[in-house]
C-alpha cells in the first residue's frame, strides 16, 4: 500500500497492488481527515470489492453509507477490541456484577426487613403465614394477607421433578429396610412420616419382652441416616428403652436435596416438634436425646430452649460438632457471601472413598457403600450452617444445664475433641461426664470397641431412670 502525495489542499490518494496478499488492488482518496481520531474516511475510486477483504487483515474495514457516495473507514485492530467491551456478552457480565453487588449491600438488611414484615402483619391483624413445601426440601412462606417485603435472593433450584424423584427413591429404600429388617423377636421396628413444613422419615424400635422404662430420641450425623443405628437401638431396647430415630431434613428418607441444609435452624425446629410428639405418645416416661456429630449440635441447640430443657432428662453426645474449623481462615470470611449467592455449590470433588471415620475396615465399607449415605462433596450452604451452629454453641455453652455424657475420640479428624472439652468445662450442668477416648476416630459406635462404648452409654442411662 502506498500514499501518493498531492498538492496542498488536495485530497491524498492511496493505492495497493496485487503483491499484497491481504488486500486486493484498489484506489481511494482521503476526503475527511480527522485530527482527533485515528481514522481516515476514504472514497473508493475503483477496484475494491468489500467482501473480498480477508478477515485476517491487521486493518479493520467498516462500510459507512453516505447520501452521495460510499465511504470506507480504515482503523487499527484496537478499535475492534474496544468494541468488544460493549458487546452483549460484556453487558450481561456487567449486569451480573451489579446484581451481585446489590445483593451484598442488601445482606445486612434481610433480617430487618423480615422483622418489619412480621410487625406489619401483627399490626394489621392479618392471618398467619401459610407454609409451603419447596421441591428442594426448604420452606417458603407466602403471607395470606397484610403487607409483605421481598428481598432478592440468588438461588439455584433443582428441577422439582428430579428432586421429587430423588426423595421418593430414598424414602422407598428407607421403608423397605425397616420392613425387611423387622425380624428380631425382641423388638418391633416401625416407620412413620412426620409432617412439619415438610415431610420427615422417622422410625422406632420398641421392646417386646422388656418393660419400657424410658425413651431415647436419636439424631444421626451429617450425610448419614437413623437406620445406621439399628444395632445400637436394639441394645437400648434390651435395657428397657424405646428408641425413636429421625432422619433430619435432606437425609435418609426425608424431604430435601440429599445432604443439603439451607438452615440448621430448620432441623432444630423439626426436632422440637418431634420431641413434642414423642413425649405426648409416652407420658410419664423420662426422655433422653442421643446425638452424633452434627446431630449432637442440633440436639444441643434445641435443648438450650427452656421449654425443651424442662422435658429432657439427659443427653448423650458422641463426637459433637462443637469444634469445627474451616481448612483456611479465608473460607470463614467468604462463606456467608458465597452461601447466599451459590448455596448448593459443591466444594471440591466427590469423596467416594469417604473420610477415615473408623478404624474398622468393614464399618467403612458398609457406610460408604450405603446408597442412603451421601458421599458427594459438601455444599457451601451446608458447610456454612455447620460453622454457624458451632460458633453459637461455643458462645452459649454456659447456658447448658441438662445432665449430659459426651464421648470423643482424640484422633478424630472431623470434629475437634477440644470442642467437647470446652463444652464440659463451661456448661452449667451439675451432672456432666466426659470421655476422651485415646486414638479413637469419629464414628465411635462403629469403632472396633463399639460394644464397650455402647455398654458405657447404657450404664449412664440406666443410672438416671
Amino acid at each position: 500500500m502506498s500514499l501518493l502525495k498531492q498538492p496542498k489542499g488536495a485530497p491524498f490518494s492511496i493505492s495497493t497492488n496485487y503483491q499484497n496478499s491481504v488486500l486486493p488492488r484498489f484506489n481511494a482518496k482521503i476526503i475527511q481527515p480527522s485530527p482527533k481520531r485515528r481514522q481516515l474516511s476514504l472514497r473508493i475510486e475503483k477496484g475494491l470489492n468489500l467482501p473480498e477483504i480477508s478477515r485476517r487483515s491487521s486493518m479493520a474495514m467498516q462500510a459507512r453509507a453516505s447520501p452521495s457516495s460510499s465511504s470506507v473507514i480504515l482503523t487499527s485492530g484496537a478499535s475492534g477490541r474496544i468494541s468488544a467491551l460493549f458487546s452483549l456478552r460484556a453487558l450481561r457480565s456487567l449486569l451480573l456484577l451489579i446484581h451481585t453487588f446489590i445483593l451484598l449491600l442488601l445482606l445486612p438488611f434481610c433480617g430487618r426487613l423480615r422483622r418489619q414484615a412480621s410487625t406489619v402483619d401483627k399490626a394489621t391483624g392479618g392471618p398467619e403465614e401459610k407454609k409451603q413445601v419447596d421441591g428442594s426440601g426448604g420452606t417458603g412462606r407466602r403471607p395470606s394477607g397484610g403487607a409483605s417485603f421481598r428481598v432478592p435472593m440468588l438461588r439455584w433450584k433443582a428441577a422439582p421433578t428430579t428432586a421429587g424423584q430423588e426423595v421418593a427413591t430414598r424414602r422407598a429404600l428407607a421403608k423397605r429396610r425397616v420392613i425387611q429388617e423387622d425380624d428380631d423377636e425382641n423388638c418391633a421396628r416401625e416407620f412413620s412420616l412426620f409432617n412439619t413444613s415438610h415431610t420427615l422419615f422417622t422410625q422406632s424400635w420398641t421392646p417386646v419382652n422388656v418393660k419400657i422404662r424410658g425413651v431415647v430420641v436419636l439424631l444421626h450425623g451429617l450425610n448419614e441416616h437413623s437406620g445406621r443405628y439399628s444395632d445400637f437401638a436394639k441394645k437400648l431396647n434390651g435395657n428397657g428403652f424405646k428408641v425413636y430415630g429421625e432422619d433430619w431434613i435432606g437425609h435418609g428418607g426425608s424431604d430435601g436435596l440429599h445432604a443439603y441444609v439451607h438452615s440448621l435452624d430448620i432441623a432444630v425446629n423439626d426436632l422440637k416438634l418431634f420431641l413434642e410428639k414423642v413425649l405426648a405418645d409416652n407420658p410419664g416416661l423420662p426422655c433422653f436425646c442421643f446425638g452424633h456429630s452434627t446431630g449432637a449440635a442440633i440436639v444441643l441447640k434445641a435443648v438450650l430452649d427452656p421449654k425443651v430443657e424442662a422435658q429432657i432428662s439427659g443427653l448423650v453426645l458422641t463426637s459433637p460438632a462443637i469444634g469445627v474449623q474451616p481448612s483456611h481462615p479465608i473460607f470463614a470470611v467468604l462463606a456467608p457471601i458465597v452461601s447466599m449467592l451459590l448455596p448448593r455449590y459443591q466444594v471440591g470433588v466427590a469423596n467416594k472413598k469417604g473420610l477415615p471415620v473408623s478404624r474398622d475396615p468393614r464399618a467403612l465399607v458398609a457406610k460408604y457403600s450405603d446408597p442412603l449415605v451421601y458421599t458427594g462433596s459438601i455444599r457451601v450452604r451446608t458447610g456454612y450452617e455447620i460453622l454457624r451452629i458451632t460458633t453459637f454453641l461455643q458462645q452459649n455453652a454456659a447456658r447448658l444445664r441438662v445432665p449430659f455424657l459426651v464421648l470423643h475420640g482424640t484422633a478424630d479428624t472431623v470434629t475437634d475433641p477440644e470442642g467437647s472439652l470446652k463444652l464440659y468445662k463451661e456448661a452449667s450442668s451439675a451432672d456432666k461426664t466426659i470421655r476422651l477416648l485415646e486414638g479413637y476416630l469419629h464414628d465411635l459406635l462403629f469403632e472396633p470397641e463399639k460394644e464397650a462404648i455402647a455398654a458405657d452409654i447404657i450404664q449412664w442411662l440406666n443410672s438416671r431412670v
